[in-house]
């Protein structure tokens, strides 16, 4: 997948601000969306200019994405737990010292309203919870 040249990796993105009906429980959580090339990470929007960014799959990536959650004061992070892509980022980040949460996948369909990566990357932020055994 050939990304444009004004979107490089590890590069902020525009700002994303997702209303939500739920009562927001972990103020210092981030939620990942993990993906076999990429994944997305969106921290507390009072956090970071850009609360969406965009990291690569290499262990450089990943380090440079523990280095901004930890920078952006988050100390819990959520992510869907799909395939074997969860592993690396899971172990990187616990290392660093992060409460790292898995996402059971089909507990995340049931949320009301439609799914998208912007709005389960938020959900999984602000809920913060339905973790796996």
């Amino acid at each position: 997948m050939k990304l444009p040249v004004f979107h490089q990796s590890n590069q902020p993105v525009k700002r994303e601000k997702v209303s939500s009906h739920l009562e927001q429980m972990n103020y210092n959580a981030a939620g990942i969306d993990l993906g076999g090339t990429e994944h997305w990470v969106c921290v507390p929007i009072e956090r970071a200019d850009k609360n969406v960014r965009r990291f690569g799959c290499f262990t450089p990536d990943l380090m440079g994405m523990a280095d901004w959650l930890i920078e952006c004061q988050v100390t819990t992070v959520a992510m869907e737990a799909t395939g074997v892509y969860w592993i690396p980022v899971f172990q990187i980040l616990e290392a660093r010292g992060l409460e790292v949460k898995l996402i059971n996948a089909h507990h995340v369909k049931t949320v009301p309203g439609r799914k998208t990566d912007v709005k389960w990357r938020h959900e999984a932020q602000v809920k913060n919870e339905g973790t796996t055994n």
